[in-house]
């Protein structure tokens, strides 16, 4: 195995793929995050709702809150996620060359497993600046029944702050009152849906992607390829929406007025079916998915095509 040019492939695929489902990222989020008030309102209905109130609220820019966050750190979060599984499957394959099934799933999952020291400080940052607009746009809907609220010192205060919040000043806040173990928080839930994710995902694309027809190397075509990490992050991301949900929850540090509040994964868990029922844990699930099946079937098919091999003038035998 050559281990450059995964790297760079990872790189790549990680940059290309988040910036074009960001946007579907951020009201996955949004929607995960909502509650029914105590009068039975919610602020987004649907997925497109959502869309359109952030878009005409907040601009085109602002479907890209925390994507600096995700650009970032998703280098090193692919190639720790996609090169990891590979170098687990060629130490877990047999004299044959071949894996069974459980190796698969534990070659993907260590892979998981390992990447949640890049994943858990990402999503905490990026789920707060994505979760900005819906707190500042609360406070619009309640003013309209309140209207003392609407002339509160305290509610504008809420407002210029979550205004001029950046990845940047909730990293420090973290660092200066929790210590690095801050950026943290949420990690065993993060771990929870990414081992499981990737236990699920690695195998399904790995049988995915060997049917169908090849190029002249032996690998499989670039739309096979596509098709492959799309229906299987499909599959994955729907298995393990409701540990997203939950991960989601603990993550979001700031909770507005009336929004239930969590002490773990299992209270979030008992809480949620408690005051929310079982559909609570299947929020946000069609953008989850819209999200991760064409982001994971970009990713793959870059990873694959094999950029770095032809930049490098490296045997692609050699290196995939």
């Amino acid at each position: 195995m050559t281990l450059l040019p995964r790297v760079i492939n990872g790189s790549i695929a990680g940059l290309i793929g988040v910036t074009c489902v960001f946007p579907i990222d951020l009201v996955k989020t949004r929607l995960q995050n909502q509650q029914i008030t105590s009068n039975g309102q919610r602020m987004y209905n649907s997925m497109f709702d959502c869309f359109v109130k952030t878009a005409k609220s907040e601009g085109i820019f602002g479907m890209y809150k925390g994507s600096a966050v995700n650009l970032l750190l998703i280098t090193p979060e692919k190639v720790i996620k996609l090169v990891g599984n590979d170098i687990l499957r060629h130490k877990l394959q047999n004299k044959q060359g071949k894996l069974t099934l459980f190796r698969e799933m534990l070659a993907g999952g260590g892979a998981g497993l390992c990447q949640i020291t890049v994943t858990t400080p990402m999503e905490l940052l990026k789920i707060q600046m994505q979760d900005a607009g819906r707190k500042i746009s609360k406070p619009k809907v309640i003013m309209k029944k309140t209207s003392a609220e609407l002339h509160s010192s305290r509610s504008y205060a809420t407002t210029t702050k979550e205004t001029t919040m950046t990845a940047t000043s909730i990293a420090l806040k973290l660092l200066r009152e929790r210590g690095l173990f801050g950026l943290y928080k949420g990690c065993g839930a993060t771990a929870l849906r990414d081992v499981t994710f990737s236990a699920i995902y690695f195998p399904l694309f790995a049988h995915f992607n060997s049917v169908g027809p090849k190029r002249a190397d032996g690998s499989s075509k670039f739309y096979v390829t596509f098709v492959g990490g799309c229906l299987a992050g499909c599959i994955a991301s729907l298995s393990v929406n409701p540990f997203d949900v939950v991960k989601t929850r603990l993550q979001t540090l700031s909770k507005g007025q009336g929004e239930t509040t969590y002490e773990g994964i299992i209270d979030c868990f008992r809480k949620t079916w408690g005051i929310e029922g079982g559909k609570a844990f299947f929020k946000g699930a069609t953008c989850r998915i819209m999200v991760i099946a064409p982001l994971f079937g970009i990713a793959q098919t870059v990873y694959y095509l094999g950029v770095a091999e032809k930049l490098l003038n490296v045997d692609r035998s050699k290196s995939v």
